[in-house]
């Protein structure tokens, strides 16, 4: 079965997993995937992640979700730029998530990074997701 849309898919499965309060969960790996965890273990959203490999051989990744309080860290994950709508945004437009205390994830010609770490780069780039 082919997939359309990888990051969507591991935001999709975060989200399920922190509905049933698992403590982790996996998802296939891709280096796009892996760089949008660097970003929310770097803002705190996940306690951190691991590559392992499946039963049949493939690489997967083990995301270990983060609680407070018995209530997910991670409030709202939604997905921006979709593979059908493609969304980008320059410097000085780049949207702040409630009023900053939320972050959206970019991907910049210097790679993947948080929104506050775009604006000090002086970078724009596709808005990947955003999450509060």
């Amino acid at each position: 079965m082919s997939m359309n849309d990888p990051l969507g898919d591991m935001l999709t499965r975060i989200r399920n997993a922190q509905m049933r309060g698992k403590s982790t969960v996996r998802t296939p790996a891709s280096k796009l995937r892996a760089w949008v965890l660097d970003v929310l273990l770097d803002e705190g959203y996940i306690r951190g992640y691991e590559k392992c490999t499946d039963a049949r051989g493939h690489a997967e990744l083990e995301i270990s979700l983060k609680y407070h309080d018995g209530q997910p860290v991670i409030r709202e994950l939604k997905r921006i730029s979709t593979p059908g709508r493609r969304v980008y945004t320059g410097v000085s437009e780049m949207p702040s998530v409630r009023n900053g205390l939320g972050v959206s994830v970019v991907s910049t010609p210097k790679g993947v990074m948080s929104d506050a770490s775009a604006r000090a780069a002086n970078v724009g780039g596709e808005v990947l997701c955003r999450v509060f």
